[in-house]
């Protein structure tokens, strides 16, 4: 029962110091919805109906304040969706029931009107990827009006760590700035981390959970390294017994947590999970291309000037349906680790044009190799925490994508 126990702390501590009217939002915008909305997204896909996807994630803008190594958002990068496409997006989901939003950049902070979205859509819930740098006290008591976003901030290690990864100067001290600012302003937040080989020790551990508890943060959500982008770093992928590590690591100390934690590769059973490939979600990227996932930077389908066209380039898209068919066939992992290869096949055979300003993308997949993934095949870690196994049960399984 100890795993109850640290939940009832969690809840007890963000009721604490959350005004009650974010806390209403929470559940009246975020909570409710999504299980209505992945209640029907999975009755749409066993009817075979014409495809949707349960969320969109929204890379605002490609512009950042910092040039991190390991990410696919092009370094100096000005391409940024319209107010009227991000405005249309929205519109074109909620008709589908989804009022969940992941908003992503570059730094979506440097994406002027931005605010402005958020209030103007007070039915919807958003969650928004930041750095954190730019996160003050005045941006994060403005969202606090809102009511209807929790900041998913950033940090990829401690002080020495941050800024050989952000290659910049005081990141650390600078994001926990921002965290704070949210804390202050008595916001549901979370902390993020990409996990890689330089920063898995100080990061994967008890001491980084409670640091994280500390600061006010209600969810700690882990990734694992994906070297992608201009500027790779494969050497920093994780082994598969760091891998496996993590997985290990997540499973035992989520039963005493003093923080939720996330991850969205695995479900319940402890069998990877590709979003993507499960139809889950997809990516619009700032050049209003529709992408399968983030980090593969290549498409068929393009919003138009008012994304009044989202729901025919989803329910049409050859490119997008044989990604998701193709890729469950072939692995429950990621297939830029697994098999780059054959997505870059994929990509040629449906002559899918780069969405980035670098134009580079295609060289980068040429030159990635077989790495591993979070798909552990055999050497499966079940979940032990039965909130949990709930929680997965009902939001990461397979839809049926993978037989």
């Amino acid at each position: 029962m100890k795993e109850y126990t640290s939940l009832v702390k969690l809840c007890w501590r963000v009721f604490r110091q959350t005004p009650i009217r974010l806390l209403w939002k929470f559940c009246w915008n975020f909570c409710l919805p999504n299980l209505w909305n992945m209640h029907h997204f999975e009755k749409r896909q066993k009817r075979g109906e014409p495809f949707f996807p349960a969320f969109n994630m929204i890379s605002v803008t490609e512009t950042c304040n910092l040039a991190c190594s390991g990410c696919w958002v092009s370094q100096g990068g000005r391409k940024s969706l319209t107010i009227e496409q991000i405005d249309g997006i929205i519109r074109e989901s909620k008709r589908h029931g989804s009022k969940f939003f992941g908003i992503l950049g570059g730094e979506p902070l440097m994406y002027k009107g931005l605010l402005s979205i958020f209030q103007k859509h007070s039915d919807c819930y958003f969650q928004l990827f930041t750095n954190g740098t730019l996160l003050t006290e005045d941006i994060a008591f403005q969202l606090r009006k809102a009511g209807n976003v929790t900041p998913l901030i950033s940090i990829e290690g401690l002080e020495q760590e941050s800024d050989r990864r952000r290659q910049a100067n005081e990141v650390f001290q600078r994001t926990l700035r921002g965290v704070r600012a949210c804390r202050k302003a008595g916001l549901i937040f979370g902390v993020a981390a990409s996990i890689c080989k330089n920063n898995y020790d100080e990061l994967v551990s008890r001491q980084h959970i409670e640091r994280v508890a500390r600061e006010g943060a209600a969810y700690l959500w882990y990734y694992i390294y994906r070297p992608v982008g201009a500027n790779a770093h494969p050497e920093q992928a994780l082994s598969q017994e760091q891998i496996q590590g993590l997985r290990q690591f997540l499973v035992h100390e989520r039963m005493n947590a003093p923080v939720a934690l996330i991850d969205v590769y695995w479900d319940e059973e402890g069998r990877a999970i590709c979003p993507g490939a499960t139809g889950m979600s997809h990516h619009i990227s700032p050049s209003g291309a529709i992408e399968f996932c983030p980090v593969i930077q290549m498409a068929t389908d393009f919003i138009n000037s008012d994304a009044s066209n989202m729901t025919e380039l989803y329910a049409k898209s050859k490119f997008l349906t044989d990604m998701r068919h193709r890729i469950a066939q072939s692995t429950r992992g990621c297939i830029i680790m697994d098999n780059p290869q054959q997505m870059a096949e994929i990509i040629k055979e449906y002559d899918a044009k780069e969405t980035t300003t670098r134009g580079t993308a295609m060289e980068e997949y040429a030159r990635m190799t077989s790495i591993p993934s979070h798909n552990m095949n055999t050497n499966l870690i079940p979940e032990q925490s039965r909130p949990y196994r709930w929680l997965k049960r009902n939001y990461f399984f397979g839809f049926g994508a993978y037989g």
